[in-house]
């Protein structure tokens, strides 16, 4: 035993003109260092990797007090003198973690282990290792604190989650799983997780969990009703994944619930909601084909009245107002023509579109403000080829050119004459027909997102009614186009409207 104690500890090897005994070198690659107080002589004896760990030179000879100085002032310091003196006069070994400072004050987690050697039941010495556990440590500091996330995390998830065995037990849920269901989180654990599914329900999910048992699947979705602890129901959207070991054997199921009580209750209000606009739009439809009949009607005597005044009565037609009824019959009778299209369009497809002659349209629209652009002195520019055409439902584009021109008239400013001019030009894919005026202009930093709304206004006029661009809008909708808009205040307003032309 002597020859192997010689041999461990006496035998020397030299390194960097260091001396190092073979218990040293065991004790460097293995990153422990030992040390040993002698109480007789009061001689500290630090291994050469003690004295490494603490970062002194390996001349270092450290006295009893130094060697506790080097653990953290406060509680390490005053922990490692109470264990000390409980090894010298209890006899009792210990091992503990503890903080030192080195002496590049580097801040280090060790491991003290020291036992007390005994003799004539004094204590004669007390030995024992260090090891630096400061990577240990801050591995695991660094697992704790993502193990505290995680927890975190799922705890306080505004979503439902639960953890669920593989024969479905609940295992633990969060805060929000519990709010959903009504019963407290205790409650909850050890609960079969299908007793709590609607009864219509119970049978959506098992293939789907078979798939993630066996590896086909990694997780499945599905909406899902639940009953409440009050025997309420809510409607919730489904995620469950599954969670395996690093050998791939199935641990337990991630159950994830979204409550979509509130939007399935508005999904079914939308689909009551449509089917009643439906059948509303049906019977509009069928006004309108009456009304359209009967106006067809009536105008077609007032047409048929006229025409036997010109041809029996000649003379009763020699006036100014004869001329002016025949127009407005006239008119009556195309925009007739025009409801009557109207109310036969069915899902406003491309078929239903009809080529129409953009500058006639443009000259029948403004000739319709006469009076106003005469009382006015509005100046009127019309920049459009006689060779432009649009496809268009004509009622439609009747109407969006005499809302935009009325809009133009109505919103002028008070100190200048409305100027207004119509251009267009063809595009890939559009007819772009831009309307811009000089007048009031609309902050569109104020009401840009609600500009198209309905009964939306932006000026206080009298005749202000907030639908003219909202039905505008939708008209140029129904006709595959499109409308932009670009405004300043006191400065005027450009729409462009694109619509699309024959060869698109």
């Amino acid at each position: 035993m002597k020859e192997l104690y010689n041999q461990l500890f006496q035998n020397h090897v030299t390194k960097n003109n260091v001396s190092y005994t073979y218990m040293d070198s065991i004790q460097r690659d293995i990153a422990i260092g030992s040390w040993e107080v002698n109480l007789q002589n009061n001689e500290v004896t630090w291994s050469a990797m003690t004295k490494t760990i603490h970062e002194v030179e390996q001349d270092y000879n450290p006295s009893l007090e130094e060697g506790i100085n080097f653990f953290l002032e406060g509680y390490d310091r005053e922990l490692m003198s109470i264990l000390f003196n409980r090894a010298v006069n209890k006899q009792e070994p210990y091992d503990n973690e503890v903080q030192l400072k080195t002496a590049k004050n580097n801040i280090k987690w060790v491991r003290i282990v020291a036992y007390p050697v005994i003799k004539n039941d004094a204590t004669q010495k007390v030995i024992g290792v260090i090891q630096d556990i400061t990577e240990k440590n801050k591995t695991l500091l660094d697992l704790k604190l993502k193990e505290e996330l995680i927890r975190t995390t799922f705890d306080n998830a505004p979503n439902a989650m639960a953890l669920v065995s593989l024969d479905g037990q609940i295992l633990t849920s969060n805060k929000s799983f519990s709010d959903y269901l009504g019963y407290t989180k205790e409650e909850l654990i050890g609960f079969p997780i299908n007793t709590l599914s609607h009864s219509e329900d119970i049978d959506v999910i098992p293939q789907n969990i078979k798939d993630l048992i066996a590896g086909k699947s990694n997780k499945f979705q599905c909406e899902k009703r639940y009953i409440r602890k009050d025997k309420s129901i809510i409607h919730c959207l489904l995620s469950v994944s599954i969670l395996r070991d690093e050998n791939f054997k199935p641990v337990h199921f991630i159950s994830h619930i979204i409550d979509i009580t509130k939007r399935t209750i508005a999904n079914k209000k939308v689909e009551t909601l449509l089917k009643t606009t439906k059948l509303q739009n049906e019977r509009l439809l069928n006004f309108a084909h009456i009304v359209s009949h009967n106006l067809r009607s009536h105008s077609g005597n007032i047409q048929m009245l006229l025409d036997l005044m010109y041809s029996e009565t000649p003379e009763a037609t020699n006036n100014e107002y004869v001329p002016l009824i025949l127009e407005a019959v006239h008119q009556l009778s195309e925009t007739i023509d025009n409801l009557n299209q109207v109310s036969t369009i069915n899902d406003n497809k491309e078929q239903d579109l009809q080529r129409c002659n953009l500058l006639d349209f443009t000259n029948k629209a403004i000739s319709n403000f006469s009076a106003e652009i005469k009382e006015t002195k509005a100046i009127i520019n019309i920049n459009i080829e006689q060779d432009i055409y649009v496809l268009a439902i004509p009622a439609y584009l009747d109407s969006l050119l005499f809302n935009f021109i009325s809009n133009a008239l109505k919103y002028k400013q008070d100190h200048i004459p409305p100027e207004i001019t119509l251009s267009a030009e063809q595009s890939n894919k559009f007819i772009k027909i831009e309307i811009e005026d000089n007048g009031l202009g609309i902050n569109l930093d104020l009401h840009k997102d609600k500009i198209f709304g309905l009964y939306k206004t932006f000026h206080n006029h009298k005749e202000a009614k907030g639908l003219g661009l909202y039905i505008t809008k939708n008209q140029i909708e129904a006709m595959q186009g499109k409308v932009k808009v670009k405004s300043k205040i006191n400065k005027g307003t450009i729409f462009s409207i694109y619509l699309k032309y024959e060869t698109n």
